[in-house]
């Protein structure tokens, strides 16, 4: 069950309760393509994953990473970006046993292709993987094992969506992925998503179920919606999804 959440130094701490300490959260921000990171740890085992990491702020992770006494096992995407390169790669090098990790749909490399209902551990906690593609095939949402609170990526943003239009998507997939995979989350689960363009920061799945524009509509309506949205080509495309496929792998100098 979700707690207070506390905002300190511009970061954000989710705190649940249950037995044993709990999960440590930090939502950090790259202001180019409007990206959300988020590092998750066990106080106990100091164990850690970090979600959606942009290649241009990977050594500000890998810092708050060494700070905060953690070991970061995987650095996970929720899909192939188009925004922007991500920083798995980078922080591969810069924290030596940490692995890469991706959806086996999106045809990016990585150290671990993952599939829907998939576990990735890390001290006590788990990320449950649900695919959820519709921006991408390989779109997933990440879910924390007692349901507190969900990392979207694109599929779900708050009071928002992915767009649909391009690397594949689907407007009818990614609804149907949104009502069934994120939408049967219990009411109070935190919503994060992998983008904001509004200073917004959280969620809940009650807020979206209600109050999303897009989503609240049925799926035909939805389908004509995103069909009409006419949004220009995202910036860093061209080299942006190459770099991803390889998982954003950077070649260290010898």
């Amino acid at each position: 069950m979700a707690g207070s959440v506390l905002k300190i130094a511009g970061r954000r701490l989710s705190q649940h309760t249950g037995s044993g300490a709990p999960v440590l959260l930090r939502q950090m921000f790259e202001p180019k393509s409007c990206t959300y990171t988020y590092l998750l740890g066990d106080r106990e085992s100091r164990e850690a994953v970090l979600i959606d990491p942009v290649l241009e702020t990977a050594q500000r992770d890998a810092q708050l990473v060494k700070e905060l006494g953690l070991r970061l096992l995987y650095a996970v995407n929720t899909h192939c970006h188009a925004d922007h390169i991500t920083g798995s790669g980078l922080l591969r090098s810069l924290l030596p046993g940490c692995q890469s990790v991706i959806s086996r749909l999106s045809g990016a490399q990585a150290d671990w292709h993952i599939e829907d209902g998939d576990s990735i551990q890390f001290g006590r906690f788990a990320l449950e993987t649900r695919a959820s593609p519709g921006h991408t095939p390989g779109c997933v949402t990440f879910v924390l094992n007692d349901h507190s609170m969900a990392f979207t990526g694109d599929a779900l943003l708050i009071r928002g969506c992915g767009r649909t239009d391009f690397q594949q998507g689907c407007a009818k997939t990614l609804y149907h992925s949104v009502h069934e995979k994120i939408f049967t989350l219990p009411g109070n689960c935190l919503i994060y998503p992998a983008h904001d363009y509004h200073g917004l920061t959280v969620s809940t799945v009650e807020e979206e179920r209600t109050l999303n524009p897009r989503l609240t509509l049925s799926c035909e309506e939805f389908v004509k919606v995103m069909d009409k949205l006419n949004l220009p080509k995202p910036q860093q495309i061209d080299f942006a999804v190459p770099a991803n496929m390889r998982c954003g792998i950077q070649t260290p100098p010898s």
